[in-house]
């Protein structure tokens, strides 16, 4: 399995957004610059954030982005499902599959996955900046 770019950026903004400090608002240009990533996709992956409640964007002069809620309340198998279009593996109807009425695969595939989500929500964002005082160097430009 494998998850997409979108969702690697959204992990990395929602990590970069875990280390900065509490009610500091930082700005779509410092997510780009600590990753050196597009800003268009930054914006994309930034309004899902906001949408999916994970972030809060505040537009406007004094505005930015900032956690939606506290590190240790999202799990991390949580962001994944707001942020990918499907966690189908297969798809067994493009082109129709012959097997597909008494095919168990499609049943041990989703199982899969759901073993995978369930492995990420043991994690929180928390969790993946428990080195912040690593971390802070590599983010932040000064």
């Amino acid at each position: 399995m494998r998850l997409t770019t979108f969702t690697d950026i959204g992990l990395r903004a929602l990590m970069y957004l875990a280390t900065r400090p509490e009610g500091y608002k930082s700005s779509i240009t410092e997510v780009t610059e600590a990753y050196d990533l597009s800003r268009n996709h930054v914006v994309k992956v930034v309004h899902q954030l906001a949408r999916a409640g994970l972030i809060h964007s505040i537009r406007g002069k004094g505005g930015g982005i900032m956690l939606g809620k506290p590190a240790d309340e999202i799990r991390i198998g949580q962001v994944v499902m707001a942020l990918e279009e499907s966690l189908q593996v297969v798809d067994c109807t493009k082109p129709v599959c012959k097997i597909l009425p008494a095919c168990r695969l499609k049943g041990v595939l989703k199982e899969g996955v759901d073993a995978f989500i369930g492995v990420l929500d043991q994690y929180t964002l928390a969790d993946l900046i428990g080195n912040k005082k690593d971390l802070i160097p590599l983010l932040i430009q000064n």
